[in-house]
Formats: C-alpha cells, sequence, structure tokens
C-alpha cells in the first residue's frame, strides 16, 4: 500500500497550490482518500476527506469554502487544490485513507487505520 503526496511548494498569502496524492497497491475506490496537516509544533488534523462510495466530501472549518478536494479514479489520484493560502495553512500535508465520523451533531474526520500508514508528505509554506 503506498500513498504519495506531491506539490507542495513556497507561496504567498493568497497564492494556490494543487496538491497530488497517487495510490497504488489497493483497490482504490474502496476506500475514502483523504489530507491531513501537521504545523510545527501542533498536532496532526484532518483536513479534507473524498468519500468514493457516495462521492461525498469533508472539509475542516479551517480550509471551508478555500480548499476542494477531487478525484480521479482512473489515474488513481486524490487532489486538493487549495485557494487563498493563509500563513497558518503551513504544514506537511499528507494523503492517507480518511473516513468521517460523526457525534453529537459534530462531524470530524480520522485516519482509516485498516490502510496502509502515513507516507511522506508534502511541505506547504505560506509566507505572509
Amino acid at each position: 500500500v503506498q500513498l504519495q503526496a506531491s506539490g507542495g511548494g513556497l507561496v504567498q498569502t493568497g497564492g494556490s497550490l494543487r496538491l497530488s496524492c497517487t495510490a497504488s497497491g489497493f483497490i482504490f475506490d474502496d476506500y475514502a482518500i483523504g489530507w491531513f496537516r501537521q504545523a510545527p509544533g501542533k498536532e496532526r488534523e484532518g483536513v479534507s476527506c473524498f468519500v468514493h462510495s457516495d462521492g461525498s466530501t469533508y472539509y475542516s472549518d479551517s480550509v471551508k469554502g478555500r480548499f476542494r478536494i477531487s478525484s480521479d479514479n482512473a489515474k488513481h489520484s486524490v487532489y486538493l487544490q487549495t485557494d487563498s493560502l493563509k500563513p497558518e495553512d503551513t504544514a506537511v500535508y499528507y494523503c492517507a485513507a480518511c473516513r468521517v465520523m460523526s457525534m453529537g451533531g459534530k462531524t470530524w474526520m480520522e485516519r482509516q487505520p485498516s490502510l496502509g500508514s502515513w507516507g511522506q508528505g508534502t511541505l506547504v509554506t505560506v509566507s505572509s
């Protein structure tokens, strides 16, 4: 199982980047695939999840309206279009299998532990 993230870089505030995640070693559309990020000194957090079973998407409140996740089954790839980037978006971005959880009116995403582990991420740096 491999999930390889790429596409990071250095951009100015307000800029855009398109991150790519290429998957191999498993049946791609059997799993939800998403993006997580870890900023310096902070815990890793879920950013966005694409659920292949029904085409639904999840976004964290911090990126909603600015980021857009998409999937290309033919290329076994999931993309994250990041627009209107802010310095607080600076982090290493990872792709991984994900799941969307709901309880008590709250919704969040977690890594799906049954598929693979954290691969090498891609660094996004947003300068002010």
